[in-house]
């Protein structure tokens, strides 16, 4: 029998809900490119329940343990006396969530000797030092496609709050003000504006088409160029350079993986690209952006604003300086993990673990890694090598 360690991120500071804003929770059909939704043969759960927190355990609990399995489920996960560490020994299955990441390092896996698979409970996985994975024989899988369109509706949420100067404002009436001038002295129209996405895979896609009632000129840019008909559908314009997309956008918003190639591709000297004023969207991942040069755009007005989820390490330090830059818009990691999102995410998950217990393949759609190489939607999405270095640095994140 095995032993899963799952790591989830903590219940909420007053405790797990016993009631929650709204009874149903509508769920598309399908995915727009035909992919079916997760499709285990059963769940434990009510979906709109909060499972993404260690008190839900993703539903998993009495499935596995029927089956005579053993569950850990825990939100320690960095630092040597972690119960992760402590608990990795003899783990067959690791699940983490990109919202709260088990940094599986090649000295985690090394020492993991009875690995088998690691499981992203959502999408991307590159809190999985990937070659080591590759190089110790271990799957890799998520659930693709879970919460892309979660994470869609959060880009252009954040791209309307910054053009608009829309969380100023809010904070000026929370603060009693009334002063329109203040809160419309940075305030635009979308309306006209170039906006460009790197990277058109499910995510950036979908931003594209939600944004193209606004009667925006869009562009994108990606390693596999869509569809002429998509191209023409939307409208699109292509770049093969970050440079020559940067150079005509007014928003660009961050949408593509974090590899060793994508690795702070937004940088000094990428910035100095971009046209003064820009806006940059990034709910990918924090390190395709290097820090420091984020915060020097924004004080010196390169950037109008930059606003996002993603941080690098996470959670971020108190100190990490993207929680007190100016201008920003930053929450949490929070876009794929609605209530809605979770319901996907932990079906898929449930589906992966029945796959690997029943000896049934895992679809494509959620491999990253398996049989020593990159395989699946990982082959296409992402290289090999390593992006968890500095994760280390997420121990000096202290729950206020």
């Amino acid at each position: 029998m095995a032993k899963i360690v799952c790591v989830l991120y903590d219940d909420p500071i007053d405790g797990y809900p016993t009631s929650y804003a709204r009874d149903d929770l509508p769920q598309p059909e399908y995915y727009p490119d035909g992919q079916t939704l997760p499709t285990p043969k059963s769940i434990d759960f009510k979906p709109g329940v909060l499972l993404g927190s260690v008190s839900g355990e993703l539903g998993l609990r009495k499935y596995l343990e029927s089956n005579g399995h053993e569950l850990v489920v825990t939100s320690s996960k960095d630092g040597v006396d972690s119960v992760l560490d402590r608990e990795l020994h003899d783990a067959e299955i690791v699940i983490s969530q990109p919202f709260w990441p088990a940094y599986m390092t090649a000295e985690r896996i090394a020492k993991a000797k009875n690995l088998k698979m690691i499981i992203t409970a959502g999408i991307g996985s590159d809190h999985t030092d990937l070659q080591a994975a590759i190089d110790h024989g271990v799957t890799v899988a998520e659930v693709t496609y879970c919460n892309s369109h979660s994470v869609a509706e959060h880009v252009v949420m954040m791209t309307l709050a910054l053009v608009r100067n829309y969380i100023p404002s809010y904070n000026h009436v929370i603060d009693g003000g009334w002063n329109i001038a203040d809160c419309v002295a940075r305030s635009y129209d979308l309306e006209a504006m170039n906006v460009g996405t790197i990277a058109a895979g499910r995510i950036g896609l979908r931003v594209l088409r939600l944004l193209n009632p606004f009667d925006v000129k869009l562009h994108y840019m990606d390693r596999h160029r869509l569809p002429e008909a998509i191209e023409q559908e939307l409208n699109l314009t292509y770049h093969d350079t970050l440079e020559s997309l940067s150079k005509v956008c007014d928003v660009v918003t961050l949408n593509c993986p974090l590899h060793p190639e994508t690795e702070h591709m937004i940088n000094a000297q990428s910035l100095k690209h971009f046209k003064r004023g820009a806006y940059l969207i990034n709910t990918a991942r924090g390190k395709l952006c290097d820090r420091d040069a984020i915060v020097e755009a924004l004080e010196s007005g390169q950037l109008a604003g930059y606003a996002g989820d993603v941080w690098f390490p996470q959670p971020a330090p108190q100190d990490h300086p993207w929680r007190s830059m100016p201008h920003h818009g930053m929450t949490p990691h929070i876009s794929g993990t609605s209530l809605s999102a979770q319901t996907r995410y932990a079906a898929g998950t449930r589906e992966i673990l029945e796959c690997y217990f029943e000896g049934r393949p895992i679809r494509d759609e959620y491999l990253i890694v398996q049989g020593g190489q990159l395989a699946g939607v990982g082959a296409h999405s992402y290289s090999e090598g390593n992006a968890t270095s500095g994760s280390e640095e997420a121990t000096k994140f202290k729950q206020a």
